[in-house]
């Protein structure tokens, strides 16, 4: 995946915390990751990772720990060029990106959902309280399902995203899950994102 292809999912509707701006009588935002589940170098002194998987399109996420138990549907990138997002309207679907390196195989496979919509928290609320350690599962349509580790939980501004170290290539099966995050404004929706790195640790 080219650096930047998608770099502004930053901006999209997917951060504007719809919620929050006009159904939440007593405003409160999801979990922020601590600096705890932040590892200076990212994911490099992460582990062994599992053999790589041939390409397949994923159907299904489950991070057990979080109570995430999602559909996925295919996104493409918008006329500007930024990575479009799932329905709104559907609070418990979550998307990825058709375009790039499916979860499991070599490569950095994104998985993108809301924070919340207009009803209250959406499907990677809770994402922020992930762990290093956590498990991600990805159900693919061959029928396997890949095995993720969580290394790092990171939270950054919208204005300073680290747009290669999120999006670009990686010479193993990685995952990023991305949300909304990094406070919230009623002028202006989150400032940023929570992204979830993780690799490939085994597969059923």
């Amino acid at each position: 995946m080219g650096d930047g292809l998608i770099a502004a999912v930053t901006a999209l509707s997917l951060c504007a915390g719809v919620w929050l701006l006009h159904g939440a009588a007593e405003p409160r935002t999801p979990p922020q990751p601590s600096a705890a589940e932040a590892r200076p170098g990212g994911t490099e002194e992460s582990g062994r990772s599992a053999p790589a998987l041939p390409p397949s399109p994923p159907d299904r996420v489950r991070i057990p720990s979080i109570r995430v138990d999602a559909p996925l549907t295919g996104l493409g990138l918008t006329k500007s060029g930024s990575l479009d997002v799932p329905p709104a309207a559907r609070k418990n679907l979550a998307g990825w990106y058709e375009a790039g390196t499916t979860p499991g195989e070599t490569g950095t496979a994104i998985v993108a959902g809301h924070v919340d919509n207009a009803d209250g928290p959406a499907v990677f609320y809770d994402l922020g309280a992930l762990r290093r350690g956590a498990v991600i599962e990805v159900d693919r349509r061959d029928g396997g399902t890949a095995v993720f580790t969580v290394d790092t939980v990171e939270v950054y501004d919208a204005r300073t995203f680290p747009d290669a170290k999120v999006y670009g290539a990686a010479a193993r099966p990685e995952l990023r899950v991305i949300t909304c995050g990094g406070g919230y404004s009623r002028s202006t929706g989150y400032r940023g994102n929570v992204v979830v790195f993780a690799h490939l640790t085994g597969s059923r």
